[in-house]
């Protein structure tokens, strides 16, 4: 059973976000934005970008009686993990930059750590205000802050750099490529959104070990996916501990702080 759940991780990139990333990283964070987006009973939500569901079935748990939420992702692997966890969401395939709603479809539009990924950031953003209706449609978006406050991989980022050089190194930038305030906003200002608020938010990283963090992110299409060979993963597996001491608790786990910025905006 454990050597089908180590191969079906390898094939699927959605097994690895769901099973490992999920409860590491994103658990914690589908209640805080959907508190951002002040999600309320009878609302209709989407969730842009929704990957395995996390922001979606937070959404879900809100808004009962009268509610409905729609979660839409490009990766078809995501949306199937997705569909297995709850069967009241609609689970949509689709782009964030051509989102296929109506205008002032919903009542409340949320993303968690996509935005980043997109093709085009201000055509995404142009699209989740369009479909959100006017009259107090709230809108929030969480991404990474920036790679330096983020001590724990800040610390893996320098030794891929030390070990293997920069290319491999910048592979570990692309989740927080969002993560200055003022830049942030000025991408909402422009899509329409003159009056977003950007807040920082504290959250946590929790990795069972060293080695569960270095091969999580050796797994993930987003990082460093595809980009080691056998031998190179030996080498970092060798030097991670000393790289990452000061983050490993007394239990052997690896933890540290990795903020979001939120944006948030109501739509008059």
């Amino acid at each position: 059973m454990k050597l089908g759940r180590e191969n079906a991780r390898q094939s699927n990139p959605a097994v690895v976000y769901e099973e490992l990333f999920v409860p590491a990283l994103f658990a914690q964070w589908g209640p805080r934005v959907a508190d951002a987006a002040a999600v309320r009973a009878g609302d209709s939500v989407l969730d842009v970008g929704c990957g395995t569901g996390v922001l979606a079935c937070a959404a879900a748990e809100r808004v009962v009686p009268g509610g409905h939420v729609v979660g839409i992702d490009p990766n078809e692997q995501m949306l199937a993990v997705a569909r297995g966890k709850r069967t009241d969401v609609e689970w949509r395939m689709g782009r964030a930059e051509a989102l296929p709603f109506d205008n002032a479809s919903f009542d409340a539009v949320v993303s968690q750590f996509a935005l980043m990924f997109v093709e085009s950031k201000p055509d995404a953003i142009g699209e989740m205000l369009r479909v959100l209706r006017p009259g107090g449609g709230r809108l929030a978006v969480a991404v990474w802050d920036a790679l330096g406050r983020v001590p724990g991989y800040l610390a893996l980022t320098r030794l891929l750099h030390d070990l293997f050089g920069r290319r491999v190194a910048d592979a570990m930038h692309a989740p927080f490529t969002l993560g200055e305030p003022i830049e942030l906003r000025k991408l909402f200002v422009e899509a329409g959104a003159k009056d977003v608020e950007v807040e920082q938010r504290i959250g946590n990283v929790r990795f069972a070990s060293i080695d569960g963090m270095i091969s999580t992110e050796r797994a993930c299409v987003w990082t460093l996916g595809g980009m080691l060979d056998e031998q190179q993963f030996a080498e970092l597996r060798q030097a991670a501990p000393q790289a990452l001491r000061p983050f490993v608790q007394r239990d052997g786990s690896v933890q540290f702080a990795c903020p979001a910025l939120i944006a948030s905006w109501v739509k008059t």
